[in-house]
């Protein structure tokens, strides 16, 4: 019987991913669970970014040790470049994010964020704190701690060497050993213990490794009778894998910063300082109870569960689920909150798989709108012999024996709530500073990501104790290719609308046809469409009536934009107005492999820029590197841009060119230019403009980057209002087309640039001189040199980050570096 109900919002405060298919273990891995059930220890993991945890210890404490074990990352990786395409700061946070997630699925381990955002590198914690609010990122660190209670905490990075690593670094390491002792403070954060006790950590140490010595071979000669010694090198049978096998598995998501790795099996030694709560002899749990007799009444069930491990059959688990239910039923007595909820979320996941069930609420489309109905698919089957009843599905009653073997599938019509929002990653939802993230909703603090929307609960006796199990609804349908696929079920809005093109530079009078583009989510869709312009600006027509009669229909609506006279800077605003509500976000949906689809909801406008502007030369030739969109920005200014595949770079492809530029990273990830560099400087030699955007100084793949001797370094300029001074004012790179001054330096995002080169042969010129505070002046940020007929340009400066930003300056001098020669 089809019926109709309202299915209300459960807020899961769990890691469940409602992006993946659900979780079905084998017999060994249902083992490997009871064993963590019989451990009672945490332990965190501490650190700044997305990678920088330690995959190898993470895998250790969850698989050998069977610790809880959590890793949280201060940032999502905002600030750092893409390796597998375009999208930078918010929308590769959301990546990273997820990258966490797949690489804790894999080694076992939960996740947990700040609201820190990755503003870009910063050279230490002073300049790190003057854009995170210091307070507020303790107070999340200190929330985890109490809501997690580690035994054990354990940081990437030395808190005491500030200004050896990236800021961001040294200060997870400060604000964590503040922490330490700020969680057991009950005048620390008093507003957290309404939900939470305080919490005193036992051990606090630092993840000490060769590369905090610059070298294997001065690691090795370095004095350690100060650090624990642990061999993590671990075989796990059951599993068939080694930790190390794991560890490098769970590295190797992160797949946006080129992070592949391969396992080396056998021993693996780590070393661990610690920092607070002495030195142990064996053990980092040495002297706290990780066995049942931890927790009041904890020993009956310890011996329960004891006996379920030896007695654990892998030919049919479900012989245990008697035993489980009785220790089931003991832990519900328990009076500690903390472990009592841990350890019944776990006896009751393993008494689901241990049974053989298979519970599931599918929807029969990916998404539906706020206040909008969506068919769903419920299923429950009990795949043993045990006796099983359903009771009841959400709101409907039942009192049906679950025979073996033998679905129950029925559908429902969901009626979405009008007090939910769409879906969206929450940290994103709010207006926040260029250093944190605004969260008003503090039960969100410190998640990887929101609950899933909807979940349908499930009431079933199990040998007559009552279990109450929570499925969130999913979308599933079958892909020709990939068989059975799993994406999320989302609540959208009714409308997306978007400026398409994100940066509008206007360099003279001409007027722009500006494309918006409307995506209805729901059917007959009826609005009035209009774009809100800063003062000056003109804008016509000044509506257009929108309607689109099917959910799925985009059009692309045509207005004209008028610049003002004089230089202008401001948003385009898309205004749709539906009924008595105005829409102005757009979907974003980023589509990767190795991660769950996501929808995210951005603005949908755009800058607007007046700029004065010329520019020679016309056609320009992009070779993409790691990725970025400056190819769009330069057809902004009226260029011709056409992309060469590294197959297609050829003289007679080059020739015909007025300059080629080399994306970010060309010469780190396209293998072709280890040879085809001498086609490119050959190009320079006949005529032709080369411009080179920065490449990392590790990982480079050939050492001939420019057609004279050329160093890269590490070198970096991290303050974007950093003074910029002209060592060559009469140089045509700052006179033509355009007169560059320091106004051009103005505005400017995030950092001024990175790996300069510090050493180059005298055929380079040196155009600018800048440097962080108390630094010394770098040079290498801009280097020209004449080279046969032509120009070769290598430059650290950002201009992958400036021009998406729609700096009038970057444009302006990126420009002249194009028109060098013409």
């Amino acid at each position: 019987m089809h019926k109709q109900y309202f299915i209300a919002l459960i807020f899961l405060l769990s890691q469940f991913n409602f992006a993946q298919a659900p979780k079905k273990p084998s017999c060994a891995e249902i083992y490997e669970s009871i064993q963590k059930l019989n451990f009672l220890g945490s332990v965190l993991y501490v650190a700044a970014h997305p990678d920088d945890e330690n995959t190898h210890l993470i895998s250790y404490f969850a698989n050998d040790v069977h610790a809880q074990t959590a890793y949280i990352s201060l940032t999502r990786g905002d600030g750092g470049q893409n390796l597998i395409g375009p999208e930078l700061r918010e929308l590769l946070g959301v990546i990273r994010t997820q990258e966490l997630l797949q690489a804790r699925r894999i080694d076992g381990g939960e996740q947990f964020f700040t609201r820190a955002n990755d503003f870009g590198y910063s050279k230490n914690p002073e300049e790190t704190f003057q854009f995170w609010d210091k307070e507020e990122v303790l107070s999340d660190l200190v929330y985890v701690i109490r809501k997690f209670q580690p035994d054990v905490i354990i940081n990437r990075f030395d808190h005491r060497t500030p200004g050896t690593t990236h800021g961001h670094h040294t200060a997870s390491a400060m604000l964590s050993v503040e922490a330490f002792d700020l969680a057991a403070n009950s005048s620390a954060f008093p507003e957290q213990l309404k939900k939470f006790s305080t919490w005193q950590p036992k051990r606090l140490f630092w993840n000490q490794s060769w590369f905090f010595y610059g070298s294997q071979e001065k690691f090795e000669k370095a004095d350690k009778t100060n650090l624990f010694v642990m061999d993590i090198g671990s075989y796990y049978p059951t599993l068939g894998l080694s930790n190390s096998e794991i560890a490098a598995k769970s590295r190797s998501q992160h797949s946006s910063q080129g992070f592949g790795a391969t396992a080396v099996r056998g021993t693996a030694i780590e070393y661990l300082e610690p920092i607070k709560g002495g030195m142990p002899k064996n053990d980092v749990f040495e002297g706290i109870d990780t066995s049942w007799n931890r927790v009041k009444g904890g020993k009956a069930i310890g011996e329960i569960l004891s006996k379920v491990e030896r007695e654990f059959d892998f030919t049919n688990p479900s012989k245990s689920v008697p035993e489980l239910i009785k220790a089931y039923q003991l832990i519900l007595k328990l009076e500690d909150k903390h472990w009592r909820q841990i350890k019944l979320e776990e006896i009751k996941n393993i008494i689901y798989h241990c049974s053989g069930l298979f519970l599931e609420a599918v929807a029969k489309e990916p998404y539906t709108t706020v206040g909008g109905n969506a068919d769903v698919k419920i299923e429950a089957i009990n795949r043993s012999d045990l006796s099983i009843k359903l009771n009841e599905i959400q709101l409907e009653k039942f009192n049906k024996d679950l025979k073996p073997n033998q679905a129950y599938r029925s559908d429902r019509t969901l009626v979405s709530s009008a007090f939910l929002k769409p879906s969206s990653p929450y940290w994103l939802e709010e207006k926040g500073s260029l250093g944190m993230y605004k969260v008003s909703d503090e039960k969100l603090i410190g998640l990887p990501e929101a609950p899933p929307p909807y979940s349908v609960l499930f009431n079933l006796n199990i040998l007559g104790q009552d279990f109450h199990l929570e499925k969130p609804v999913v979308y599933k349908y079958n892909d020709p290719a990939k068989g059975e696929t799993y994406k999320p079920f989302v609540i959208l809005p009714e409308v997306s609308v978007n400026v398409e093109e994100k940066v509008l530079i206007f360099g003279d009078q001409s007027s722009q046809r500006i494309p918006v583009k409307v995506k209805a989510f729901t059917d007959d869709l009826k609005g009035n469409l209009s774009l809100k312009a800063p003062d000056g600006w003109k804008i016509s027509p000044e509506n257009l009536e929108v309607s689109l009669s099917a959910k799925g229909e985009e059009k692309t609506f045509w207005f004209e934009v008028n610049p003002p006279k004089n230089q202008s800077e401001g948003e385009l605003i898309p205004q749709l107005k539906v009924g008595i509500g105005t829409y102005e976000n757009q979907l974003i949906e980023i589509n990767y492999d190795h991660i769950p689809e996501q929808k995210v909801l951005l603005p949908g406008s755009a800058k607007l820029v007046k700029i004065d502007i010329e520019k020679k030369g016309e056609k320009i030739g992009y070779i993409m590197g790691a990725g970025d969109s400056v190819p769009e920005n330069l057809r902004q200014i009226g260029y011709q841009v056409e992309i060469i595949s590294p197959q297609n770079i050829t003289a007679e492809n080059l020739d015909r060119l007025d300059a080629v530029v080399l994306g970010i990273r060309a010469f780190n990830v396209i293998p072709e230019l280890k040879f085809k560099n001498k086609i490119l400087f050959e190009y320079v030699k006949n005529g032709g403009n080369l411009v080179v955007q920065y490449n990392t100084s590790r990982d480079v793949l050939t050492e001939e980057v420019a057609p004279f001797p050329l160093t890269l370094s590490r070198d970096r300029v991290t303050d974007e209002n950093s003074e910029v001074k002209f060592l060559d004012k009469n140089h045509p790179v700052l006179n033509i087309p355009n007169k560059i001054t320091s106004k051009d330096f103005e505005g400017w995002v995030q950092e001024r640039g990175l790996y300069f080169p510090d050493n180059w042969s005298k055929e380079f010129t040196p155009i600018l001189s800048m440097n962080d505070k108390g630094e010394a002046p770098m040079k290498g940020s801009l280097l020209v040199a004449k080279y046969g007929k032509g120009y070769y340009v290598y430059t650290g400066l950002s201009f992958f980050r400036e021009l998406p930003e729609g700096v009038p300056g970057a444009y302006r001098l990126l420009a002249n570096i194009l028109s060098l020669g013409k």
